[in-house]
Order: C-alpha cells, then structure tokens, then sequence
C-alpha cells in the first residue's frame, strides 16, 4: 500500500503516520510544502525509532508527484484514491488493491477540490456523526488503511502476537 500525505502540516501527525506506515510495510509519500521541518524534532518524536526504517519519497507538488507515478495514467492495476469529507462514498464502498495509493489532504484544508473533481469516483470518506468536519490526520489515515489491508489479506502480515510473561491457555 502507499499512503500520500499533501502538504501535511503538523509535524506529530506526519510522525505518527510515519511509524504506522512502517508498522505495516506502507510507503509514506510527502507533498510539499510541508508545515514544519523533515528533521523537526516533533516529527521524530512521534514516529520514534521507527522514522530510520521507513520506505519514504519526497515530491515538491502535486505534479511531480503524478509525473513520478505514471501507473495512473497506463492503465496498471494501482488506483489513487482521495480521503476527503466531501466525498460520496465511504472508504468501506470500495475495493482497494494492494499497491494502491490514498492520499490525505493537510489539515487545515484538506485535498483542494481542483484535485478532487479529476475523479470523483476515487473520493472516499469516513463516516462522522453530526456536524463534525475531520478526524485527526493520523487517526483517518489507520482506518483507512487497515480496512484496505485487511481486504488485501494483511498480507506479509502474518504474525500472531505473543504474550510476554504468560502464555495463552492451551500453550
């Protein structure tokens, strides 16, 4: 999977994004401008150790970012979708593949709908009660991800947990 964050704002969120995508083998694709530093202090923080081991690419707009990922123009099984509160659809509606792109707007503003309009068949949101307007970035992204990891088997994701000072009945 491939998580796309554009022109994130908050360094702690970008971190914590940072550290669930390396929890789950995702690579995490940064659109600039970015709201703080790459090595913010912040960053690092919330992605602990984990920033080291991350599978990252950096473009510096939205059109690099297409240019550098023409699968979206040939007709390859990868789809670029857009989490937006705008949407239609849920991101429970859809199908995901497993070398998908979904990407996040910033904060402050989500994803602009001039990118938005391009397919609006891709635009995908979470379900809010009432007249709240967002989730944390960081929150939107795990669930939205999970749910298409787990349509993709949690592949390579096999491992079971293990007790660390007991063991489960029957062990």
């Amino acid at each position: 999977m491939n998580i796309v964050l554009f022109e994130p704002e908050i360094p702690f969120n970008t971190g914590a994004i940072g550290r669930t995508c390396v929890a789950t083998g995702t690579k995490l694709h940064l659109i600039r401008p970015y709201g703080f530093r790459i090595n913010d202090r912040e960053l690092k923080r919330a992605g602990l150790d984990y920033w080291k081991k991350l599978n990252l690419a950096e473009y510096n707009n939205y059109q690099d970012f297409i240019e550098r990922n023409p699968v979206f123009s040939t007709g390859k099984e990868q789809k670029l979708w857009y989490a937006t509160t705008k949407a239609r659809q849920t991101y429970a509606d859809v199908s995901y593949g497993a070398e998908d792109f979904i990407m996040f707007g910033k904060e402050s503003a989500g994803i602009p709908e001039e990118i938005l309009i391009s397919d609006p068949s891709a635009c995908i949101r979470i379900p809010m009660y009432g007249e709240e307007r967002s989730l944390n970035l960081s929150n939107a992204v795990s669930i939205i991800l999970y749910e298409a990891l787990r349509q993709n088997g949690f592949d390579g994701m096999e491992k079971a947990g293990e007790l660390h000072r007991l063991s489960w009945e029957g062990e």
